[in-house]
């Protein structure tokens, strides 16, 4: 390994190291105080966005001492990712669960079936602390862009075995970038419906459904 490899390995290393809660709570007061940590990050988020963020003003707005909330994270971008995780993970199985469950049904056919996965994906993000916020700062914080990555991966994955199950014989790759794709357009509505006036969220879902039954159509044809 080159010293240029060597350097690279720890700054990934202590870039991880940043992302990472030290304790777990174990009792309730503890979780208590956890979770209050990111309630409070959340709400600041969305008043101040993730720059003017700051351990400090959390610990103010929590009412906690910058030790108490040291002993749980490392810095402002711990708590960050942590919100991150938990947002990704109620994200992917609120698509799982609906996605399994219409599995039997055409793509073409499946305009309400996508579009009440829209809606529940809204409803997801808005649910979460600073969920809107979160998503924002996926994007713009470098340190939070595995995650991202990781979440959408996985939602890919999640996609791509549904179209296996249903679709005509198709290679490894075509179902890769047809659930790519779809994922990327449903997210990019999901933000848009999230960022807009909460009215218009049923709009974005059904147009959003049927975007994705025609795209089905199209390039699956009957057999999906």
């Amino acid at each position: 390994m080159t010293p240029r490899e060597r350097a690279s390995r720890r700054a990934a290393k202590s870039a991880a190291a940043q992302l990472e809660t030290k304790l777990l709570p174990s009792q309730e007061r503890a979780r208590s105080t956890f979770e209050t940590i990111l309630q409070v990050t959340g709400l600041l988020l969305g008043e101040v966005g993730v720059e003017r963020l700051s351990t400090n003003m959390i610990c103010e707005r929590a009412g906690l001492t910058p030790p108490a909330l040291y002993r749980w994270f490392p810095n402002k971008y711990a708590i960050l990712a942590e919100l991150a995780r938990r947002l990704s993970r109620a994200q992917l199985e609120a698509v799982e669960k609906r996605w399994r469950k219409r599995a039997g049904t055409p793509l073409k056919e499946s305009v309400s079936e996508v579009a009440d996965i829209m809606r529940e994906l809204d409803r997801v993000t808005r649910s979460q602390p600073g969920g809107v916020w979160i998503m924002r700062a996926m994007r713009a914080v470098p340190l939070l862009h595995d995650i991202r990555k990781t979440f959408r991966e996985r939602l890919v994955a999640i996609v791509r075995d549904g179209l296996r199950v249903q679709g005509r014989e198709a290679t490894d790759k075509e179902l890769d970038i047809a659930a790519s794709l779809m994922v990327e357009a449903a997210l990019a509505a999901n933000e848009m419906a999230t960022e807009g006036d909460a009215e218009d969220v049923d709009a974005i879902a059904e147009e959003t459904g049927w975007m994705v039954a025609l795209y089905a159509d199209k390039r699956w044809g009957s057999p999906m």
